[in-house]
Formats: structure tokens, sequence, C-alpha cells
């Protein structure tokens, strides 16, 4: 070939590519706290799952903080615990629920201190992390014994910081997730666990999910680039569930966890861990938001995304962190899913 012509078809070829690369869609995906449940869209982008997708990560380990940069526009896609959705509805921010993607499946624990018992925890400390799954399970665990909110002092920790307090006895209780479970019990004798997320009473309210959250504006002016996202993010559960050891790894290194450790959150089946969490398939998912016909697992009616939301919100007036029941509608956001379906799309998969 002549130079000059090889020098155009370089230059026509680099045009090319660079146009394909700037059309990619720009995502900005917030991450609660370091867990890998919260990272399959790092699986997508690492196995080339969704090459129109440019995915720009930030790990919060602020579940607040991660929410109001949500609010705020600054985070598209946000991948968390689902207990927040009654207290976006009630202030109105531009945030929506849009899926459920799995709940703890006994990974999240109540650990007593030597010596505790439901006759002797009032008056005495007990941690949680204010507005978060923990929040919840204490107040449930608190219930089951006949004790209320106020005949405890609440202290708000997360599960890595009420350790040190567990291991020196400040603390009566604390919510606490591996590896810290393991730490208190392993090394402070007496300590144990008196409820966890397993119980097949605790599954059954659904109030333990993760959820992908996503901003309302996101939505409604890049309503493509968030089915696509969505739909990214089944096909890594997909690739997850064939490729287990290579995605866990995936997790590890995105993450800067052991990957013995992801194994004991996510599995090594492809599907969930006894005592960490169950994965959600699209099917699950798509039956929860009642997009699908049949029910969703662990005793969850079809179509229970709201309902779950308002239990959360009963739950929120018990423990003081809001005053009044709201309509959850606003901040829950089913649609998403439902054009998936009405696409085609399905995803049903099995532990291997």
């Amino acid at each position: 070939m002549h130079p000059v012509k090889k020098l155009v078809s370089a230059t026509l070829l680099s045009f090319l590519l660079n146009g394909q690369a700037a059309a990619a869609e720009q995502v900005n995906v917030g991450i609660c706290v370091s867990w890998p449940g919260y990272a399959m869209l790092k699986v997508a982008e690492e196995a080339n799952l969704a090459p129109d997708l440019e995915f720009n990560f930030t790990l919060f380990e602020d579940p607040i903080g991660g929410h109001l940069a949500t609010a705020a526009g600054q985070i598209d896609v946000y991948m968390c615990t689902g207990d927040y959705t009654p207290i976006i509805a009630e202030r109105g921010t531009p945030v929506a629920n849009v899926a459920f993607t799995n709940p703890s499946y006994g990974v999240d624990h109540i650990i007593l201190s030597p010596d505790v018992t439901a006759e002797n925890i009032k008056g005495q400390k007990v941690a949680a992390p204010q507005a978060y799954i923990g929040h919840l399970l204490m107040g449930l665990y608190l219930d089951t014994i006949g004790v209320t909110p106020a005949d405890v002092e609440w202290v708000n920790l997360n599960s890595d910081e009420a350790v040190g307090p567990m291991m020196s006895g400040d603390l009566a209780a604390a919510y606490l997730y591996e590896p810290w479970i393991s730490k208190v019990l392993e090394n402070r004798e007496g300590t144990s666990s008196a409820i966890h997320t397993g119980d097949p009473e605790m599954l059954k309210t659904g109030i333990f999910m993760d959820v992908i959250y996503m901003n309302k504006d996101f939505i409604a002016e890049r309503r493509q680039v968030a089915l696509d996202v969505l739909k990214a993010r089944w096909d890594a559960v997909a690739y997850w569930n064939a490729n287990t050891e290579e995605a866990n790894q995936i997790f590890a290194d995105f993450l800067q966890w052991p990957v013995e450790d992801v194994g004991y959150v996510i599995g090594t089946n492809g599907k969930f861990f006894d005592g960490g969490i169950y994965m959600y398939d699209f099917d699950e998912t798509a039956r929860a938001c009642g997009a699908l016909d049949g029910d969703p697992p662990f005793g969850l009616p079809n179509g229970s995304v709201a309902d779950v939301a308002s239990f959360v919100n009963e739950w929120w007036i018990k423990l003081g962190l809001m005053e009044n029941t709201v309509d959850v509608s606003s901040a829950v956001d089913c649609s998403l899913v439902k054009e998936l379906v009405d696409s085609g799309y399905r995803q049903s998969l099995e532990a291997h």
C-alpha cells in the first residue's frame, strides 16, 4: 500500500477507535461499604460484559454519605441496603430503590457479651450503626426478648468499630458481621450469638435486603443506560455463577480482601453461602418487583418491594429514627425491572 494511503488508513482507524471509546456511557457507581455483594458491576467491567458502559466506582465506607451523594446526583447508581428507602420517601430526595439484589443469609449477627441475658440487658450499652440493617436487627432482637429501645443505651458504631468495645467489655451487645464475629467469639470467652439474619423469621421479613438505588434524574434522562446497567449487573451474576473462582478473585482484588474471606460472604457455589448472603438471580428479583409470576425466596410474596419498605418504616418509628408513616411508593421504582422482563430478559440460576 502507498505510504500516504497507509497513513490515512491508520489515522481513520485511530479516529474510529477513539470515537467508539468516547461513545461509552459514563456511569458513576457508589458502593456503600466494601462488600462483595455490592461489586457485581466490577465483574461486568473486568469480564467486558458491558463494553458500551464505563463505570466510575466510589467506595464510601459510609452508607449515609453515599445516599447524600446519590441524592445530589454525584452518584447515578448506588449499591447498599434497602433500609434507607422509607427515609428517602420522607425526605423527598430524587432517588429510587429499583431492585432487590440479595438478602443477608446469616452474615449479620447480634453478639452478646458474657453473662448478658434478657433479664439484665436493660440499662446497658448496645451498639449498632444508625439507619442501617444493624440498627434494625438489634431492634428486632430486643423485641423478641421483651426489651424496648428506650430500655438500653444505644451507641452508634459500625461493625469494625464495635470490636474493641466488645473485647474490652464496654458493650453488652453489638451488631457484627464477618470477619468481626469470629474475632470476638474466638478471642473473648463467653461471648455468644443471640440472633442472625439466616433465621427463617428474619428472612421472611425481607428487611435485611441489599438493593440497587438510582438517581431519578439519571433514570429519566438516561433511561436506556439505566436499563443497560441493570442488565450488566445480572449478566455479571450469571458470569459469577459460571466462573465463581475467577469472579471471587475480581471481588478480592477490587475490595482488597483475602479471596477466602470473599467466599465466606458470597460463597463458592455461584448462588449463596449459608452464613453469608444469597444472590438473587434476575427472575427472583423480578418476582419481588411483581414483574414476573411466582414468589421470591424465603416466604416473601410477589411484588413485595414496597411492602418491605413500609415494614422498615414501622420499625424506624419504633426505633425513634422516623416519626411518621410515609407513602414509600415515591421511593420505589420497579419499572426498569419490568421493562427488562417485557423485553424478554430472563435468568434462573442454581448453585453448583
